[in-house]
Protein backbone atom coordinates (compact mmCIF):
# COMPACT_ATOMS: atom_id res chain seq x y z
CA UNK A 1 0.00 0.00 0.00
CA UNK A 2 1.41 3.67 -1.00
CA UNK A 3 0.84 5.70 1.65
CA UNK A 4 1.88 9.48 0.82
CA UNK A 5 1.86 12.14 3.66
CA UNK A 6 3.93 15.03 2.56
CA UNK A 7 4.13 15.61 -1.45
CA UNK A 8 7.43 17.55 -1.83
CA UNK A 9 10.68 16.01 -0.21
CA UNK A 10 12.92 18.37 -2.24
CA UNK A 11 15.18 15.50 -2.90
CA UNK A 12 15.13 15.70 -6.76
CA UNK A 13 16.17 19.42 -6.76
CA UNK A 14 19.29 18.69 -7.52
CA UNK A 15 17.95 16.83 -10.98
CA UNK A 16 17.96 13.26 -9.83
CA UNK A 17 15.16 11.23 -8.73
CA UNK A 18 14.60 7.77 -7.17
CA UNK A 19 13.83 4.89 -9.32
CA UNK A 20 11.65 2.13 -6.98
CA UNK A 21 14.71 0.49 -5.83
CA UNK A 22 15.82 3.90 -3.83
CA UNK A 23 18.71 4.25 -6.76
CA UNK A 24 19.36 8.10 -7.50
CA UNK A 25 18.80 8.54 -11.43
CA UNK A 26 19.29 11.67 -13.34
CA UNK A 27 15.87 12.69 -14.45
CA UNK A 28 16.70 13.12 -18.14
CA UNK A 29 17.79 9.00 -17.67
CA UNK A 30 15.97 7.29 -20.67
CA UNK A 31 13.88 5.08 -17.74
CA UNK A 32 12.76 7.82 -16.39
CA UNK A 33 11.88 9.54 -19.61
CA UNK A 34 10.06 5.75 -20.48
CA UNK A 35 7.98 5.74 -17.19
CA UNK A 36 7.34 9.44 -17.71
CA UNK A 37 6.12 9.12 -20.67
CA UNK A 38 3.84 6.08 -19.57
CA UNK A 39 2.63 8.35 -17.22
CA UNK A 40 1.68 11.20 -19.55
CA UNK A 41 -0.03 8.38 -21.51
CA UNK A 42 -1.84 7.88 -18.70
CA UNK A 43 -3.10 11.50 -17.95
CA UNK A 44 -3.89 11.61 -22.10
CA UNK A 45 -6.60 8.81 -21.34
CA UNK A 46 -7.60 10.68 -18.24
CA UNK A 47 -8.59 13.81 -20.82
CA UNK A 48 -10.07 10.73 -23.11
CA UNK A 49 -12.60 9.64 -20.36
CA UNK A 50 -13.97 13.11 -19.67
CA UNK A 51 -16.02 12.59 -23.20
CA UNK A 52 -16.78 8.74 -22.47
CA UNK A 53 -17.99 8.21 -19.28
CA UNK A 54 -21.20 8.90 -17.55
CA UNK A 55 -21.30 12.24 -17.60
CA UNK A 56 -19.32 12.40 -20.87
CA UNK A 57 -20.73 13.95 -23.85
CA UNK A 58 -20.61 10.70 -26.17
CA UNK A 59 -22.71 7.45 -25.57
CA UNK A 60 -19.64 5.17 -25.84
CA UNK A 61 -20.78 1.90 -23.95
CA UNK A 62 -18.25 -0.05 -22.80
CA UNK A 63 -15.15 2.07 -24.15
CA UNK A 64 -14.66 4.25 -20.42
CA UNK A 65 -14.53 0.46 -18.75
CA UNK A 66 -11.75 -0.17 -21.09
CA UNK A 67 -10.10 2.99 -20.41
CA UNK A 68 -10.48 2.45 -16.90
CA UNK A 69 -8.75 -0.70 -16.53
CA UNK A 70 -5.92 0.78 -19.75
CA UNK A 71 -5.41 3.39 -16.84
CA UNK A 72 -4.90 0.59 -13.60
CA UNK A 73 -2.48 -1.54 -16.19
CA UNK A 74 -0.57 1.75 -17.10
CA UNK A 75 0.51 2.26 -13.57
CA UNK A 76 1.43 -1.43 -13.33
CA UNK A 77 3.63 -0.62 -16.43
CA UNK A 78 5.35 2.36 -14.59
CA UNK A 79 5.66 0.02 -11.67
CA UNK A 80 7.48 -2.39 -13.73
CA UNK A 81 9.39 0.15 -15.30
CA UNK A 82 10.73 1.98 -11.87
CA UNK A 83 11.99 -1.00 -10.51
CA UNK A 84 14.55 -2.67 -13.06
CA UNK A 85 14.96 -6.40 -13.32
CA UNK A 86 17.97 -6.97 -10.74
CA UNK A 87 15.67 -5.49 -8.48
CA UNK A 88 12.96 -7.02 -6.16
CA UNK A 89 9.80 -4.84 -6.08
CA UNK A 90 6.26 -5.55 -4.11
CA UNK A 91 3.46 -6.86 -6.63
CA UNK A 92 0.40 -8.55 -5.06
CA UNK A 93 2.59 -11.97 -4.44
CA UNK A 94 5.52 -10.08 -2.76
CA UNK A 95 7.69 -10.25 -6.21
CA UNK A 96 8.62 -7.66 -9.19
CA UNK A 97 5.48 -6.24 -10.45
CA UNK A 98 4.96 -6.60 -14.21
CA UNK A 99 2.40 -7.39 -16.55
CA UNK A 100 1.16 -10.61 -17.50
CA UNK A 101 0.64 -11.99 -21.22
CA UNK A 102 -3.11 -11.70 -19.97
CA UNK A 103 -3.16 -7.98 -20.00
CA UNK A 104 -1.86 -8.37 -23.75
CA UNK A 105 -4.56 -10.83 -24.68
CA UNK A 106 -7.30 -8.41 -23.06
CA UNK A 107 -6.32 -5.43 -25.17
CA UNK A 108 -6.74 -7.38 -28.16
CA UNK A 109 -9.98 -9.29 -27.50
CA UNK A 110 -11.42 -5.35 -27.13
CA UNK A 111 -9.71 -4.31 -30.19
CA UNK A 112 -11.49 -6.85 -31.50
CA UNK A 113 -14.69 -6.02 -30.13
CA UNK A 114 -14.64 -2.58 -30.69
CA UNK A 115 -13.40 -3.01 -34.60
CA UNK A 116 -15.86 -5.83 -35.27
CA UNK A 117 -18.44 -2.76 -35.15
CA UNK A 118 -16.31 -0.76 -37.85
CA UNK A 119 -16.58 -0.32 -41.80
CA UNK A 120 -13.22 -1.41 -43.79
CA UNK A 121 -10.49 1.82 -43.57
CA UNK A 122 -10.08 3.35 -46.89
CA UNK A 123 -7.88 6.33 -46.40
CA UNK A 124 -5.88 7.57 -43.39
CA UNK A 125 -7.33 9.06 -40.64
CA UNK A 126 -7.05 12.39 -39.55
CA UNK A 127 -6.59 13.41 -35.62
CA UNK A 128 -9.98 14.61 -34.77
CA UNK A 129 -13.97 14.50 -34.56
CA UNK A 130 -15.44 14.20 -31.85
CA UNK A 131 -14.50 15.09 -28.82
CA UNK A 132 -13.77 11.75 -27.42
CA UNK A 133 -11.79 10.71 -30.87
CA UNK A 134 -9.31 13.81 -30.71
CA UNK A 135 -8.13 12.95 -26.78
CA UNK A 136 -8.13 9.42 -28.02
CA UNK A 137 -5.97 10.28 -30.76
CA UNK A 138 -3.72 12.40 -29.08
CA UNK A 139 -3.27 9.70 -26.20
CA UNK A 140 -2.09 7.15 -29.45
CA UNK A 141 0.37 9.48 -30.32
CA UNK A 142 2.34 9.39 -26.65
CA UNK A 143 1.80 5.74 -26.32
CA UNK A 144 3.99 5.74 -29.11
CA UNK A 145 6.37 8.14 -27.68
CA UNK A 146 6.42 5.91 -25.06
CA UNK A 147 7.08 2.84 -26.85
CA UNK A 148 10.10 4.30 -28.80
CA UNK A 149 11.15 5.40 -25.95
CA UNK A 150 11.39 2.31 -23.98
CA UNK A 151 12.79 0.37 -27.17
CA UNK A 152 15.71 2.73 -26.89
CA UNK A 153 16.16 1.66 -23.47
CA UNK A 154 15.80 -2.17 -23.87
CA UNK A 155 18.94 -1.44 -26.24
CA UNK A 156 21.25 -0.13 -23.46
CA UNK A 157 23.64 -2.92 -22.53
CA UNK A 158 22.76 -2.51 -18.40
CA UNK A 159 18.95 -2.30 -19.45
CA UNK A 160 16.22 -4.50 -19.62
CA UNK A 161 12.91 -3.93 -20.50
CA UNK A 162 9.73 -7.47 -20.50
CA UNK A 163 8.82 -8.46 -24.12
CA UNK A 164 5.62 -8.02 -22.19
CA UNK A 165 5.83 -4.60 -21.84
CA UNK A 166 6.51 -3.90 -25.28
CA UNK A 167 3.72 -5.78 -26.72
CA UNK A 168 1.18 -4.33 -24.35
CA UNK A 169 2.43 -0.27 -25.70
CA UNK A 170 2.96 -1.58 -29.11
CA UNK A 171 -1.05 -3.03 -28.70
CA UNK A 172 -2.64 -0.23 -26.58
CA UNK A 173 -1.33 2.05 -29.53
CA UNK A 174 -3.65 0.27 -31.80
CA UNK A 175 -6.63 -0.12 -29.39
CA UNK A 176 -6.24 3.57 -29.29
CA UNK A 177 -6.69 4.18 -32.87
CA UNK A 178 -9.44 1.50 -32.83
CA UNK A 179 -11.18 3.52 -30.08
CA UNK A 180 -10.85 6.96 -32.04
CA UNK A 181 -12.62 5.14 -34.76
CA UNK A 182 -15.16 3.47 -32.78
CA UNK A 183 -16.08 6.82 -30.94
CA UNK A 184 -16.22 9.04 -34.00
CA UNK A 185 -18.48 5.78 -35.66
CA UNK A 186 -21.12 7.27 -32.70
CA UNK A 187 -20.67 11.18 -33.76
CA UNK A 188 -20.57 11.59 -37.46
CA UNK A 189 -17.54 9.34 -39.17
CA UNK A 190 -14.03 9.85 -38.55
CA UNK A 191 -11.62 12.53 -40.19
CA UNK A 192 -9.93 11.32 -44.04
CA UNK A 193 -7.03 12.25 -45.25
CA UNK A 194 -7.24 13.91 -48.57
CA UNK A 195 -3.95 13.58 -50.51
CA UNK A 196 -2.79 16.67 -51.98
CA UNK A 197 -6.03 18.90 -51.26
CA UNK A 198 -4.74 21.99 -50.66
CA UNK A 199 -2.13 22.25 -53.07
Amino acid sequence: MVVLTRIYTRSGDDGTTALGTGERRKKHDRRIAAYGTVDETNAALGLARLHTGPAGEEDTGDLDAMLARIQNDLFDLGAELCVPATAKGKGPDGARLTLTPAQVERLEREIDTLNADLSPLRSFVLPGGTAAAAHLHLARTVCRRAERLMAELAEQPDEEVSSVALQYVNRLSDFLFVAARWANARGGGDVLWAPGQNR
